[in-house]
């Protein structure tokens, strides 16, 4: 019996080490990583979206890539849902109402899209209510965790973000494959009151949250005020440096370049024929390759000068993605290669690089923001990145639309394909506006107008053979592990 309980208090122990990196299970830590977890696990209706969009409502590719930068908006306003849960408490909190209120609205949206939606109109509707509702969770769940990363220790900095992110990538990598196989078995309707259920949970372990009740009185107005015109004025303080809008500026515009997405998902589908069960492997395969990539750049590449990973990836991937000419033109199959590899290899291959290309960005965003305002500067940032990547699918879809190609049309899809790739080029003769210091030079900065950040956030990737119809929770869970490292090294 002692035996016993011994070995089950080690069993403990240890998934509280191994698992949850040393943190105590609590009910509140079960329900923080339930949303994260939530967050991930909705990948699970992307593709019947996609599907739905094409085969039942009969949209065109360019009218897909439209619907998709819409659908992005609410995460270009992400600073107004921090403001929001900061200065408008709902019933005396300012974070559990608003987790329920997501919760809430992402159930109802997705048995909308099941039940309610029969045209373009309706579906841009109900969908870009699914998209604010994950939004306003993720901000919600972002500030818990930020709040909780303060109290910590600088050898635990990143620990808390890696799990959660962590728990993120599981609930999507879980949902990468069964989104295609659901799809081959059940309606697009089915697959998304399946999804709808999930939204639920975020409402349910919102209750879990432990949050003092405010109590109001005559000077929360003012103080709300005061709290407010300050962030504003630290916001305009830090980014009119030339330090920092100049790398904002060239990333905007590297993000805002045209994309085939859409239409290449009517192409490998139409024209093609891949089924929803292939489309799953595809994503299951994208989502283990931009965990590659992270690992590439953690364990390789974190030393190198933003201006050298960002270029010289930018120009490699570029290149890469011109071999999208072989499928598009079918010359693949002279070369004895089928469809399905060529599309496996080609999307492990680039979703690599581009996660690669992305990572310096994501963890310059990450450690730059000031005291006090880190997460509000976080926001803002990542809203700037949705932004560019609004304009990349509204300019994608005027070019679709342009060079004629639709569902049944693919007659000038590699045309689509090189002015895509090439566009990527355009931002570079501006590298400099980039910092000439690499990533870890970066999270060592000890400025006390820009010391690191702990708030990492995600962004989306995406493959050749689906579009993506709101940003990707594929998590980046590894951004602030460098700062845990570096402790961990000056220890030993």
């Amino acid at each position: 019996m002692t035996d016993s309980s011994f070995e089950l208090k080690d069993f403990k122990q240890l998934v509280r080490e191994k698992v949850f990196l040393g943190y105590e299970i609590t009910p509140e830590l079960i329900g923080i990583l339930t949303v994260y977890f939530v967050q991930g696990i909705l990948g699970l209706a992307r593709l019947a979206v996609s599907f739905f969009l094409k085969d039942d409502l009969g949209l065109s590719p360019a009218e897909v890539a439209a619907l998709t930068g819409i659908a992005s908006l609410p995460w270009i306003i992400k600073p107004v849902f921090g403001f929001l849960s900061d200065g408008l408490p709902l019933f005396g909190y300012r974070r559990r109402p608003y987790l329920i209120l997501s919760g809430l609205l992402g159930s109802a949206s997705w048995w909308a899209l099941a039940n309610l939606v029969h045209s373009g109109l309706q579906a841009t509707a109900v969908i870009l209510l699914t998209s604010l509702s994950v939004a306003i969770g993720d901000v919600i769940v972002d500030s818990l965790v930020v709040e909780r990363v303060r109290k910590e220790s600088l050898g635990r900095a990143g620990s808390l973000q890696s799990l959660c992110w962590g728990t993120s990538a599981i609930g999507g990598l879980i949902t990468a494959y069964l989104s295609g196989w659901l799809l081959q078995h059940f309606s697009n309707s089915a697959v998304f009151e399946i999804t709808a259920t999930f939204p639920l949970l975020v409402a349910i372990v919102a209750w879990l949250i432990s949050e003092e009740k405010i109590v109001s009185n005559d000077n929360d107005e003012e103080e709300t005020e005061s709290v407010v015109t300050v962030q504003v004025r630290q916001l305009w303080k830090t980014m009119k440096q030339k330090t920092i809008w100049l790398p904002v500026a060239f990333l905007f515009i590297w993000q805002a370049t045209p994309t085939a997405d859409s239409a290449f998902f009517f192409f490998t589908t139409n024209e093609l024929g891949f089924e929803p069960e292939f489309l799953g492997r595809v994503r299951l395969v994208t989502s283990v390759a931009s965990l590659i990539g992270i690992f590439i750049f953690q364990r390789y590449l974190k030393t190198v000068p933003f201006r050298s990973i960002l270029g010289w990836s930018t120009v490699i991937a570029a290149g890469l993605g011109m071999t999208t000419l072989l499928l598009v033109t079918h010359a693949n199959r002279a070369l004895g290669i089928d469809d399905h590899w060529f599309s496996l290899g080609d999307s492990l291959i680039l979703t690599v690089m581009g996660q690669i290309t992305w990572m310096p960005m994501m963890v310059w965003s990450a450690r730059l923001c000031p005291k006090g305002i880190e997460a509000t500067l976080f926001a803002l940032l990542m809203s700037i990145w949705n932004l560019s990547g609004l304009l990349s699918h509204e300019f994608g879809a005027i070019l679709t639309a342009w060079l004629g190609v639709t569902e049944t049309n693919f007659t000038n899809m590699w045309i689509l394909v090189i002015i895509t790739n090439l566009s990527t080029l355009l931002p570079l003769p501006f590298l400099k506006w980039l910092p000439a210091d690499s990533t870890e030079d970066v999270s060592e900065t000890k400025s006390s107008s820009l010391p690191p950040s702990e708030a990492p956030d995600h962004h989306g990737l995406g493959s050749l053979i689906e579009t993506k119809l709101m940003p990707d929770l594929v998590p980046e869970f590894v951004i602030d592990m460098f700062s845990k490292q570096k402790s961990e090294d000056s220890q030993k």
